[in-house]
């Protein structure tokens, strides 16, 4: 592979046009001197030169490659294979054929600024607006699910029962909410196998802007993220100026990241931030601040129902019903904007989600430091003083209850007698007397179990061989001397003893 670049052909040519010899040129940049004269006679760089037999345009090169290059910012860069896969989709809408494995290989070699990504620093993203910043997420809840709380009753009694109507059906929701506190229509996924037209009330007019669908298993899946996407997202987003560009804020889903739904966001310039694992608890406003209220508004709802009328079955029918008026309790303009503030999504603030209550220790009671056992002594020193005193005690692996109980002594000279040690030392002597319980009555079983075996087992058959030098007789069998209606027999036994 050549180690010289365009930029040093360049210089190189413009040396010589100021007198110095190709020869001199060459040997300087490193450039062979075959390169210096076709580029004198006129020739092109390869590049340029057979950019007709390139599948993809200059053009659509550079678009693709930026659009890449901010995915890798955002921390989901895509791999060559999906790469290769997303420009098949686009060659599909032309009806040329697909790229092969080398074309994609060579399509990320020529956008060398794509290597080892060097602008980490997206404008892109920092320059788009409120407006066109959403957070998506799929919740779920249970149709005839009420909410817990404290009831009144008997005092006669120690425990009341509350009826719960409805069945046990779980719904899938799709929401989508903007940093200006703007809710898009939900998406309903219902278990199923196709949207029936007796789950839904007969007054449809507040749902007119809601999307239902039915799955399996009651769960999103690839081709409905692609529906919500281009149903719901891309039509009630579209900005007033084609040319701007709107972020996408979503968890890592798998079905976030199939090549249809990510070549949907690149045609209609969506960039995608993907949460990292296990942070949508802090990072997601839908979490943060809405999907709790929605939950709970929905569970009163359902109460409120069950009061009214006890023998309503709430199905979908007063699922949708109830979910509807959960959503204008809870998915306010307050709660939205409230939720990118405390995420630090919008305004921008890394030191929101730092400043987490789930993230921050609790300093009120501070831990003690490793090895300070002695009052006075330095952690140095303190240190040493455990690890002598440890190694001078005659550790063993306790077999018995009282073998752990001479530990914990000896342990508690060792270090100062606190409430949560003394709580962990309990809490082991009876995972360890339950454990020892389970072991005996599993060695009873193990023995029980072995003597069924032996008794079933079956046994073959042999005559007993009597040795002719003993021989056990019966001599007879006579009444005793006055009969009587209790007459008492008696077995005279007679053996000879050899």
């Amino acid at each position: 592979m050549p180690q010289y670049t365009e930029d040093d052909i360049n210089q190189a040519l413009e040396a010589i046009a100021r007198g110095t010899s190709v020869k001199k040129a060459a040997f300087e940049w490193g450039i062979p001197r075959s390169t210096l004269k076709n580029r004198m006679k006129g020739h092109q760089a390869r590049d340029i030169a057979f950019s007709d037999l390139q599948r993809l345009s200059a053009s659509q090169e550079s678009h693709l490659a930026e659009w890449v290059r901010i995915q890798a910012a955002l921390g989901l860069p895509p791999l060559i294979n999906n790469s290769r896969t997303l420009l098949n989709a686009s060659y599909r809408s032309m009806e040329t054929p697909s790229l092969s494995e080398r074309t994609g290989r060579s399509l990320l070699l020529r956008e060398t600024h794509l290597q080892w990504f060097k602008h980490l620093a997206v404008p892109e993203i920092m320059a788009i607006k409120a407006s066109n910043r959403y957070n998506m997420d799929e919740t779920g809840i249970l149709e005839g699910r009420g909410s817990n709380g404290l009831v009144l009753g008997s005092s006669e009694t120690r425990s009341i029962r509350k009826k719960q109507p409805g069945s046990r059906a779980w719904t899938s929701l799709i929401e989508c909410i903007s940093a200006t506190g703007k809710a898009l229509p939900p998406l309903v996924i219902y278990k199923g196998k196709n949207v029936q037209q007796q789950w839904f009330p007969l007054d449809l007019t507040p749902y007119e802007s809601w999307k239902f669908t039915a799955t399996e298993n009651g769960w999103t899946s690839d081709s409905t993220a692609v529906k919500w996407l281009t149903e719901v997202f891309i039509p009630s987003t579209q900005p007033a100026d084609p040319s701007e560009v709107r972020l996408l804020i979503l968890d890592g889903h798998g079905s976030h990241e199939t090549t249809a739904f990510m070549y949907t966001c690149f045609r209609n310039k969506i960039h995608l931030l993907f949460l990292p694992a296990h942070t949508s608890h802090v990072l997601q406003p839908l979490d943060q601040s809405v999907f709790g209220p929605l939950k709970a508004a929905y569970k009163k709802e359902l109460g409120l129902l069950a009061e009214w009328d006890a023998g309503t079955v709430v199905g979908k029918r007063n699922f949708v019903i109830c979910y509807g008026k959960a959503r204008k309790a809870a998915l306010t303009s307050k709660n939205i904007i409230s939720g990118w503030k405390w995420t630090g999504l919008w305004p921008v603030s890394m030191a929101r989600p730092l400043m987490s209550p789930l993230l921050l220790v609790n300093t009120s009671t501070p831990a003690k430091p490793a090895g300070q056992v002695c009052k006075g002594l330095s952690d140095g020193k303190a240190s040493e003083k455990w690890a002598a005193d440890t190694s001078a005690v005659p550790w063993s692996t306790p077999k018995k209850r009282d073998e752990l109980q001479v530990q914990f002594s000896l342990f508690r000279k060792l270090d100062n007698d606190e409430h949560t040690q003394r709580l962990l030392f309990r809490k082991v002597q009876k995972g360890f007397d339950e454990k020892a319980y389970q072991l005996a009555v599993a060695q009873r079983k193990i023995e029980a179990l072995q003597a069924e075996v032996d008794a079933s087992r079956a046994r073959k058959r042999k005559k007993v061989r009597m040795s002719p030098n003993c021989h056990g007789l019966w001599t007879g069998v006579r009444p005793s001397a006055r009969p009587s209606a209790t007459t008492h027999w008696t077995h005279q036994i007679q053996w000879r003893i050899c």
